[in-house]
């Protein structure tokens, strides 16, 4: 049925009366709404939406753990692959505390704000976390560090009640210290208690783990105890159980078993769908406006950031996707002249060259390397004691105010 909108709208315009009419102009209504509303189905979407269709998502709650089979299993076909996503930040995104970097090369943390200290002491086998101020002191052993060591690590623990709660503080690499958590410091709490942590609700908790761990959640329950830490293969590929049986039989000699599609490959994605996949763990431009969070701390979610770019357009580009310019197999480049090849995708290197569908974007008048130095500036965020490449890519003017 035609949206009332539309309808009263076409229903109020003089159109020939007869009846022969009729069947053109339902189809024309048709058309013309079909047109309004593909590109708004296109769109991105927030990731509790994405996670409601049917197929495979990021984060989404795995049917079995049989359904699973652990990287190692990736390596025997992906022997290169393996090797390299091995080293990045992805796969060492969250380790048990005593693995923990940054609590290893600090053995002794400390925090003071007003009457409270927070101390995190750590050997090789634990790390424990300690808020006083100085007449009442609540200790923890600290169970689980989110995050890598190149911005900041925050920490999980348990009391005995069984539930997880936040650390008040993080390890922020640029300070080689720790700082109030993001978004939850507290310079006058009531007591001891309320200083010390957060209770995190089993949903956010599930949240957590589902980016930062592979298989995480199966069913509607976090399974502690067989998750893989950090993100491996089937976080971004599916459960790989049956693939891999099936490339065994295919070895084997069972031809029909390479007719299967039972493992997900992102790279068949629309480019809006595309950056979305990425954005289940990075926030998709819905996740951020549904969460209210505006200013610097917006560069955080690159794939909102990337989408308001005027060069995205509005159904975007596969040649502007994340993985354009980061494969998840590889480590992170940090130079700016890495990212130069995907400019040029688009851009002209020629003054005043035609433009063309090939290459639709002008030439820059400044430069042919660096791109991102100036088009992609690095935004300081407060709470992060940091700075973050902002993936809104324009042309970015000193002492401007920041792009929402």
């Amino acid at each position: 049925m035609l949206p009332e909108w539309l309808r009263d709208y076409f229903e109020s315009r003089p159109v020939a009366t007869y009846s022969a009419f009729a069947p053109l102009r339902m189809a024309l209504l048709w058309t013309l709404t079909l047109g309004l509303l593909i590109p708004v189905a296109r769109a991105q979407l927030s990731t509790e939406d994405h996670l409601q269709d049917p197929g495979f998502w990021p984060t989404q709650p795995g049917a079995s753990r049989s359904g699973y089979t652990g990287p190692e299993a990736c390596r025997q076909c992906h022997a290169e692959k393996f090797a390299t996503q091995a080293e990045t930040a992805m796969r060492r995104t969250m380790f048990k505390a005593a693995s923990s970097q940054p609590l290893h090369e600090h053995p002794k943390l400390t925090f003071e704000v007003g009457p409270y200290r927070y101390i995190i002491e750590s050997d090789a086998q634990h790390s424990l976390y300690t808020v006083t101020d100085g007449k009442q002191k609540l200790f923890s052993p600290l169970l689980w560090a989110f995050g890598t060591p190149r911005i900041g690590q925050s920490y999980l623990f348990k009391r005995a009640d069984g539930h997880f709660y936040e650390a008040r503080v993080t390890y922020f690499a640029r300070l080689k210290a720790l700082g109030f958590t993001p978004a939850r410091d507290l310079l006058h709490p009531k007591d001891v208690e309320q200083a010390m942590d957060r209770q995190v609700p089993p949903g956010e908790v599930k949240k957590c783990f589902s980016c930062h761990a592979t298989a995480a959640v199966i069913g509607d329950q976090l399974d502690e105890q067989h998750l893989m830490p950090g993100v491996t293969c089937e976080a971004c590929h599916g459960p790989g159980a049956k693939h891999v049986a099936d490339m065994k039989a295919l070895m084997k000699g069972d031809l029909s078993a390479s007719q299967q599609d039972d493992i997900f490959d992102p790279a068949s994605l629309m480019p809006n769908d595309y950056v979305d996949f990425c954005g289940a763990c990075h926030n998709t431009w819905w996740d951020v406006k549904l969460t209210g969070v505006t200013g610097p701390s917006t560069t955080r979610s690159a794939p909102y950031r990337l989408v308001i770019s005027k060069c995205w357009g509005k159904t975007g580009d596969p040649r502007l996707v994340c993985t354009s310019c980061h494969d998840p197999h590889l480590p992170l480049q940090t130079d700016e002249a890495s990212y130069d090849h995907a400019c040029l995708r688009c851009h002209n290197t020629v003054i005043g060259a035609a433009l063309t569908k090939e290459h639709p974007g002008k030439a820059c008048p400044v430069a042919r390397k660096d791109c991102a130095s100036c088009h992609m500036p690095k935004v300081y965020v407060k709470e992060m004691h940091d700075y973050f490449t902002d993936h809104r890519i324009r042309i970015a003017r000193a002492g401007e105010p920041f792009p929402q």
